[in-house]
């Protein structure tokens, strides 16, 4: 059943308590990457436009409880301004009675950035005390944050239930894109799977073995396949104690007829700060050196992933292939986004951060289909899990997400 959304909500005069992933990297106060607050923006403009005032809260890096100046908001703020093109004050904390009295002080049109939820150890404790705080400070709750919605925190879950709330526009657009593929109404699905652990995507490869008609493994996490089948893997990054459950996902996929592609082909080296060698290692043709390292997928391999996918109707891709962030290592990763955006009639859906900035380095963003927000998120969403942030807001048909006038 679909959830409320802030489409359903009277915003007009209201003070909106919005949260949203602005949890973008940094760099001595410099942000790095700006996708997310991008991202965010319409939802704020949404809010703005009928009539509301937005007051933003969000999580910054892991601070544990602690007030970290690493990890201080104001630089996110700052760029969202600028995304916003307007003005936008910055709290003092996210609770307390300064901040509250700023909030009482809004007026329709304005925007509020509240300091890092995370510097209070209860925001991850999902503490209703802390939650009743923030749920003080606005009359109505919107939650955007699609990058913590598998997350029960304070401010994604408790919080919920203590104010009239819904979704925000970027939750809906994740779940308009997401919820076919998890319902196996997608078509025929290809999912590409790469990153470094087997481990952090078991029950999902479990999942997609059963619906998708093509899984394709690269990155580390592909050494421990080629592990499982008997490949030399030389010295290269994986997980021993998930060989059985490699051999048991290939199982899977067998019976159910998926066709579970691993690396032909692959380009090695000493070491990550080593120069790869020459011609990529054949898999089969040649053993590989003992002291050697995978860390990209070879050209052989590319190819053998893009026929496979190119008969689907939906390619999922999360993980890179390689260690895309050294030139050297990236050529795999590159070629497959090239590749797929190169899908005329297919459904291409990227998922997770490296990925997505993968495809931002390549500047191919904008020939995906939808480039998700959430990494973890996503994943669980696509597993099949329900995201706690997304599970406590109200259905679309309940009244809970809308209160009369009378009621505030």
């Amino acid at each position: 059943m679909s959830k409320a959304s802030i489409r359903d909500l009277d915003l007009a005069g209201k003070r909106v308590l919005l949260r949203l992933d602005l949890n973008a990297p940094l760099d001595g106060g410099r942000v790095l990457d700006d996708t997310r607050v991008r991202a965010a923006a319409p939802t704020v403009k949404f809010a703005l436009e009928r009539g509301a005032s937005v007051i933003v809260c969000s999580h910054l890096g892991r601070p544990k409880g602690e007030r970290v100046p690493a990890f201080d908001l104001t630089p996110v703020a700052v760029r969202l301004a600028r995304a916003l093109r307007m003005n936008v004050s910055m709290a003092p904390d996210c609770i307390g009675d300064v901040t509250t009295q700023m909030a009482r002080d809004m007026q329709p049109g304005q925007v509020m950035v509240l300091q890092n939820l995370r510097f209070h150890e209860e925001e991850e404790e999902n503490d209703d005390d802390f939650a009743s705080q923030l749920a003080d400070l606005a009359d109505v709750y919107v939650n955007d944050a699609f990058g913590a919605a598998h997350r029960a925190h304070a401010s994604t879950h408790a919080i919920a239930r203590m104010l009239p709330s819904a979704s925000g526009l970027l939750i809906d657009r994740e779940i308009a894109a997401l919820e076919p593929i998890r319902n196996g109404e997608a078509g025929k699905l290809a999912f590409i799977s790469g990153g470094a652990k087997v481990s952090d995507k078991l029950g999902l490869l479990e999942r997609l073995a059963e619906i998708a008609e093509v899984i394709a493994i690269g990155g580390a996490m592909a050494n421990t396949f080629l592990l499982a089948r008997g490949m030399p893997t030389g010295d290269s990054l994986l997980e021993q104690d998930m060989v059985e459950a490699a051999n048991e996902i290939s199982a899977i996929a067998e019976s159910e007829r998926c066709n579970l592609l691993i690396p032909s082909d692959c380009v090695i080296a000493h070491g990550a700060d080593e120069p790869p060698r020459a011609k990529p290692l054949v898999f089969g043709e040649e053993d590989m050196p003992d002291d050697w390292q995978i860390l990209d997928v070879g050209p052989a391999t590319v190819e053998l992933f893009s026929e496979a996918v190119k008969e689907c109707d939906t390619v999922v891709w999360n993980g890179p292939l390689g260690l895309f962030e050294r030139e050297a290592f990236s050529g795999g990763t590159r070629a497959m986004a090239e590749a797929l955006a190169k899908l005329e009639d297919t459904n291409t859906v990227i998922c997770g951060g490296e990925t997505a900035a993968a495809v931002a380095q390549f500047r191919l963003t904008s020939k995906m289909s939808h480039v998700s927000t959430g990494g973890g998120a996503a994943l669980e969403y696509l597993q099949g899990l329900d995201l706690p942030g997304i599970a406590v807001l109200p259905d679309a048909d309940s009244q809970e997400s809308r209160h009369d006038e009378e009621d505030d």
